[in-house]
C-alpha cells in the first residue's frame, strides 16, 4: 500500500522567507512548486526545483491567478482565454526553471481560489483542462474528487490524480471548509497523522458535522505553510510508517 504526499512549495519571495521548503523536501514525494503568479520569484522556484531533484521529488506546477497581493486565495472573474494564456505561461516558466535545475515538470496543480473554484466553475474548469493540454497533454492534472474540472479532464483523456487534504477540514459536500472560516485549518500533529492514516488505509475522512465521507485518492496535500507544518508532516509520515503505508509519488 502507497499513497503520495505533496505540498505547495517554493511561495517565499524575494527576501520573504516562507515555510522550511528544505526539511518538508525530506518528508514528501511530490512539489507543488509556486509558479510567480500567487508566490515564488524565478531565483526562489529554481532553487526548489534543484532541491527537490536533490531529494528524489517529483516537481509540479502549482498555477494560480495572477494575484501576487493576495497570495492567489481571491477568487477572479478572468476571462477564459485570458487565464488559459496565464496558465500556459506558467508551466512554460517552470518547465523552464525545473529544466535548468537538472529535472522536469511531471504534473499540475491548481493552487488557492483557482483550485476551489474549478470544483464547481466550469468554464474555468475548462480553462485549466485547455491549458495542461496545450502545454502538456501527458501530464496528470491533480484535483478534489467529484469537482468539475476532474470531469472535464478525464472527458479528453487527461490522467486525473485525485488527492485529499491532511490539514483542512472538509464540509458535507466533499468541498474544504472555507479558510476564513473557524477550523479549517487543522494543527494538531497527532490529529492530521491519524487522518492520513485513515485516508490511505481506509480511504475515507471525517467531516466537520461528523459525517464520514469516502475518498479514494492517489495523492494527500500537507500545507507547508502554515505554523507547525514540519511537525505536522513529520507526524504523517511516522504514522504512515507504522500502519505500514509506503510514501511514493503517484507518478
Amino acid at each position: 500500500m502507497q499513497i503520495d504526499l505533496n505540498s505547495d512549495l517554493g511561495e517565499s519571495f524575494g527576501p520573504w522567507t516562507l515555510g522550511d521548503d528544505a526539511a518538508i523536501l525530506r518528508l514528501v514525494s511530490s512539489a507543488n512548486v509556486a509558479c510567480g503568479f500567487h508566490a515564488g520569484d524565478p531565483t526562489t522556484i529554481r532553487g526548489t526545483c534543484t532541491a527537490a531533484a536533490e531529494a528524489g521529488v517529483a516537481v509540479g506546477a502549482h498555477v494560480a491567478y495572477r494575484d501576487l497581493a493576495g497570495f492567489g486565495r481571491r477568487f477572479l472573474d478572468v476571462e477564459v482565454h485570458h487565464l488559459v494564456d496565464d496558465l500556459v505561461y506558467q508551466v512554460g516558466a517552470l518547465q523552464a526553471l525545473a529544466a535548468a535545475s537538472g529535472t522536469t515538470v511531471r504534473y499540475v496543480k491548481p493552487h488557492g481560489a483557482l483550485y476551489n473554484a474549478v470544483v464547481t466553475h466550469r468554464e474555468q474548469a475548462r480553462a485549466v483542462v485547455t491549458a495542461v493540454r496545450e502545454v502538456g497533454p501527458d501530464l496528470p492534472l491533480v484535483a478534489l474528487p467529484g469537482s468539475v474540472v476532474a470531469e472535464e479532464a478525464e472527458a479528453v483523456g487527461l490522467r486525473v490524480v485525485l488527492e485529499a487534504f491532511a490539514d483542512r477540514a472538509y464540509a458535507p459536500d466533499g468541498t474544504l471548509v472555507p479558510r476564513r472560516e473557524p477550523g479549517a485549518v487543522l494543527h494538531d500533529p497527532e490529529l492530521v497523522a491519524a487522518r492520513v492514516v485513515r485516508l490511505a488505509t481506509e480511504g475515507t475522512v471525517e467531516a466537520v458535522e461528523g459525517s464520514v465521507l469516502e475518498v479514494a485518492v492517489e495523492s494527500v496535500c500537507v500545507h507547508g505553510d502554515t505554523p507547525g507544518a514540519v511537525q505536522v508532516a513529520t507526524a504523517v509520515r511516522s504514522a504512515l510508517a507504522a500502519a505500514g503505508v509506503r510514501v511514493a509519488s503517484f507518478l
